[in-house]
């Protein structure tokens, strides 16, 4: 799944620089989304098998590991500089689909009407944002591509493949791995799949900030972020509604992941002029690691 995730995020960037889309939308966008596809096909796979709590703790426990794991541990290794004015309302938007789900799992179940309204969003958002992109393209380079756009495609196809024949292994695994340490699927999706679906993330973020990227390296998080709840989890309850089986724990985990996402906000402010520091990225390390220690206790 990793190297098809990969292949993926390539091809996807190498599309979106032939289309003259800018650095920070494709990582918001394109990149985000293509290292999200991992959780698409294992929300898919998770809801159709009736691993209702694998599919929801996958989307929860990556958004958790994207910021308390993956941005920290990229941060840690090298300090992320907070440049673009837009990330603000990135990341408000982000906040807004995050308390939607919230909203939208009081009933215990997330519907294919709410399924629908996610989608939409990720569909108009979208449009939105690479529309706004090309309009303000005419003042920034966009790097030349070096892949032919064929080529791109064809990589992309190529991925879409692994990725659904890795998912119906990795939620197989999941779900013997929970039955041989005697926890719940809910435990073993927000942990160890959410982690291991946040793998092409980490690759991508630590590649973008080794490349001077600030802006791929955060875009990416927050893009993918956003695209775990509108894309992922409207992609999975369209094809079958998902099944919240604990009210209680649910909004715990809902609890913490507005937490992190509060503290990720406070430690970018001020929004252009900002910097994620060692010892912030630390203490979202320790949020993170706590976190994992209540799921085990």
């Amino acid at each position: 799944m990793i190297v098809c995730g990969n292949l993926l995020v390539t091809g996807s960037v190498q599309l979106a620089r032939y289309f003259k889309i800018s650095t920070l939308v494709v990582g918001l966008t394109v990149v985000a989304y293509g290292t999200s596809t991992p959780e698409v096909f294992i929300g898919i796979r998770a809801a159709l098998s009736g691993a209702h709590d694998i599919a929801l703790g996958n989307v929860i426990g990556s958004n958790f590991a994207n910021i308390g794991f993956i941005l920290a541990m990229v941060a840690i290794i090298l300090p992320i500089p907070i440049r673009n004015k837009s990330l603000g309302k990135d990341m408000a938007i982000m906040f807004g689909v995050t308390v939607l789900l919230l909203i939208f799992g009081l009933n215990s179940v997330i519907s294919r009407v709410e399924a629908v309204v996610f989608l939409s969003i990720l569909v108009f958002y979208t449009v939105w944002i690479v529309r706004k992109s090309r309009k303000n393209s005419k003042d920034e380079v966009i790097p030349t591509p070096t892949i032919k756009p064929l080529i791109a495609l064809l990589m992309i196809l190529v991925s879409f493949v692994g990725l659904y024949y890795g998912s119906g292994w990795f939620v197989d695994g999941a779900r013997k791995l929970a039955a041989a340490w005697g926890v719940s699927e809910r435990v073993i999706g927000i942990s160890i799949v959410a982690v291991g679906t946040s793998a092409p993330e980490l690759i991508v973020s630590l590649i973008a900030i080794f490349k001077k990227e600030a802006d791929l390296s955060i875009g990416n998080i927050i893009g993918s972020n956003f695209f775990n709840i509108v894309g992922v989890l409207g992609i999975t309850a369209v094809v079958n509604p998902i099944i919240i089986s604990d009210q209680g724990l649910f909004l715990n985990d809902m609890a913490w992941l507005f937490g992190i996402s509060i503290a990720l906000l406070l430690m970018m402010l001020p929004i252009s002029r900002g910097i994620i520091a060692r010892w912030e990225s630390a203490l979202l390390m320790l949020i993170f690691a706590v976190y994992m220690f209540t799921l085990y206790r």
